[in-house]
């Protein structure tokens, strides 16, 4: 699941961090990058177990309203198309959920107050109206669709689900567009003839991932004064000094992937961290990150220090 997109901001915010907290060991620096990344990953554990915590929640509704001293013909008899949504009770039992939540101990429960403000905001929405006035029963496909529409229409983007996170671990603060992208996929995957034993996404696709992770953000650091130095030679018309911390971070990191890793195409590389810039910096940093790199590059290569 965690994949370079989510490995490069992670890194470019642990460097920052680094030169931040002066006598901070580039270790003590790694393990923290490491620790980052794996809350990434209990965060799609935890958007994942939402979707079962929001019918449980709905499911003890119905209860209560079937519970009053006077409830009326429909809170007796009331629509359990939801509360019975086939995908979610095959969420539910998924082992490789549950282990991973036991493990870690991760749970929604005590938070009744906002899963019924996200709840109410459900139930108000079309694709909740239109399946529960939907005439037959309901297929499985029909009943994992609901849920893929919800999540992106409801919980993606939205700000007070990235609110509540954020309160819960600072970490997830930047990761949730990401994992969303994730939880979506893990949705689409899920295969009623699979069970509780439907596959979730691994934390790394590939081994090769984490020794990215790893040797990128050494690289960044170690070899840290020399592409400072080429950053502030070639900083068109701009005061090394004047140069945001960030934006020098990010070309930092920039240029130790285009060093380290001459299989990545170039153009991968600066896109991405002109998007990183572009989103973590100032207003001109895209464009600045863009042409400082562009200039660093081509001249090195006329130099014949860059054979790419």
């Amino acid at each position: 699941m965690i994949n370079r997109v989510l490995i490069r901001l992670k890194i470019v915010q642990v460097v920052y961090a680094y030169y931040q907290n002066a006598g901070r060991s580039i270790d003590a620096a790694e393990k923290e990058l490491f620790f980052s990344l794996s809350k990434a990953y209990e965060l799609y554990h935890y958007m994942l177990l939402l979707m079962v915590a929001l019918t449980d929640y709905a499911e003890r509704r119905v209860e209560a309203a079937r519970q009053k001293l006077a409830p009326t013909a429909e809170e007796l008899r009331p629509n359990t198309r939801f509360v019975e949504n086939k995908f979610v009770a095959q969420l539910r039992e998924n082992k490789a959920l549950r282990a991973y939540a036991e493990a870690n101990k991760l749970s929604w429960d005590g938070e009744d107050i906002f899963l019924r403000s996200l709840y109410d905001r459900v139930a108000a929405g079309d694709d909740y109206k239109q399946y529960m006035s939907l005439q037959g029963e309901m297929t499985y496909d029909d009943d994992r669709e609901l849920w893929r529409r919800i999540y992106k229409n409801i919980i993606c983007n939205n700000d007070d689900v990235e609110a509540f996170l954020e309160e819960q671990c600072l970490y997830w603060n930047d990761d949730k567009a990401i994992v969303d992208t994730f939880v979506l996929k893990t949705i689409r995957r899920f295969d009623a003839t699979a069970g509780a034993d439907q596959a979730l996404m691994p934390e790394y696709k590939a081994e090769e991932d984490r020794e990215f992770a790893r040797r990128l953000f050494r690289r960044a650091i170690t070899h840290g004064d020399h592409y400072r130095r080429l950053i502030a030679d070639n900083a068109r018309n701009w005061d090394s000094e004047r140069v945001a911390m960030m934006d020098m971070v990010i070309m930092q990191c920039a240029l130790a992937e285009i060093f380290s890793f001459p299989e990545i195409p170039m153009n991968v590389t600066f896109n991405e961290y002109v998007e990183i810039a572009k989103a973590y910096s100032t207003n001109k940093s895209g464009a600045f990150v863009n042409g400082t790199l562009d200039g660093i590059v081509k001249l090195l290569k006329s130099e014949g220090k860059l054979l790419r």
